[in-house]
């Protein structure tokens, strides 16, 4: 008889921890979809990044230009280090692209129109060429899988892309699409004559 309980008991703790990894597993897959259903959309500018691997199959390396960030935006009192997680706050621009505002070591109470990116520090105060501080942050959208044969175009036109991200309130981003930007011809250059 107590040889059936011991049995019910293991029995019941194994469905139990069954059941919370199909939970757990569920929950990671929720997560992705949430940002689509909840997230604001967030206009990012690259900028050019040499291709470094051909063996992952067709992607482009998209780089942003708040990726790099001036030391200014970080509002903590101590410098961030290299694997630290942050949050970039952003606001969109005149131009319709986000433009970074402020940097925080924990998630920040937002103002209207404004959004945050949750990134990981890849390089702190490191000193551009200008001479000025500056830290690198990595936000988990560099890599973009696109249709074969694609990749190398888009990435040979990094600098006149745009790329739509959806931003949840809790700083999970994903990337929605890429929108290939024409430059604005200067002063009557590129129009048709009559």
């Amino acid at each position: 008889m107590e040889n059936k309980k011991h049995a019910a008991r293991r029995g019941l703790w194994a469905i139990l921890f069954a059941a919370a990894q199909v939970l757990v597993l569920a929950g990671i897959a929720l997560s992705y979809y949430a940002v689509g259903w909840y997230g604001q959309d967030i206009r990012l500018r690259t900028v050019p990044v040499d291709p470094r691997d051909i063996f992952y199959g067709d992607y482009v390396t998209l780089s942003y230009e708040i990726s790099r960030l001036d030391s200014t935006f970080w509002k903590e009192a101590a410098p961030p280090e290299r694997g630290d997680t942050v949050y970039v706050v952003v606001k969109q621009g005149t131009d319709g692209v986000a433009v970074p505002m402020a940097v925080y070591g924990s998630k920040p109470s937002l103002a209207e129109g404004e959004a945050s990116l949750k990134g990981i520090v890849q390089y702190a105060w490191n000193p551009d060429f200008s001479g000025e501080e500056s830290f690198s942050v990595r936000y988990g959208i560099e890599r973009y899988y696109v249709p074969e044969g694609i990749g190398k175009a888009l990435e040979e036109r990094a600098a006149n892309l745009i790329v739509r991200v959806k931003a949840a309130p809790w700083g999970q981003v994903t990337i929605g699409e890429i929108e290939d930007v024409v430059p604005v011809p200067e002063s009557g250059a590129g129009q048709q004559g009559s």
